[in-house]
């Protein structure tokens, strides 16, 4: 891979060859993810402590990671084809909708998606080597 491959593929638009079987992204984190990122972390954290890795995630960079690395990243499977988040993301990319890129706060022992789950479930089912558009935020300590 050529070095301005690789740079482009840091960046937040998406590089020739990488919206696998149809997903398209966004090039940015929509903002009501944000809010949701807030909520979910808020169940994690204190108020403090949430409020602090989402504002880290909105310093944060895009950049891409690969959909099986993320899921180990952050212990977790696969949502099946059958969970309904993951069926209204199908929807919408087979509507021609573009997906926003996720929000992952790293951890000591790994990482956790704060929004995003199911959007990075349906990349995995559809290409599992496929690139990811995401934020990462270091977790509050």
């Amino acid at each position: 891979m050529a070095k301005d491959d690789v740079k482009q593929a840091k960046g937040g638009a998406s590089p020739p060859g990488s919206e696998s079987l149809g997903l398209r992204w966004l090039d940015d984190v929509a903002a009501h993810d944000f809010d949701a990122a807030l909520t979910y972390l808020s169940l994690k954290f204190d108020e403090r402590m949430a409020a602090a890795a989402v504002g880290r995630l909105r310093k944060a960079e895009v950049t891409r990671r690969r959909a099986n690395d993320i899921l180990r990243a952050c212990s977790l499977a696969p949502l099946p084809w059958d969970d309904p988040g993951v069926r209204r993301d199908l929807f919408n990319a087979v509507s021609g909708k573009r997906l926003s890129p996720v929000l992952v706060v790293s951890t000591a022992d790994g990482g956790d998606i704060a929004d995003g789950y199911h959007r990075v479930s349906l990349a995995y089912h559809l290409d599992p080597f496929s690139d990811v558009p995401l934020r990462i935020g270091a977790a509050p300590t």
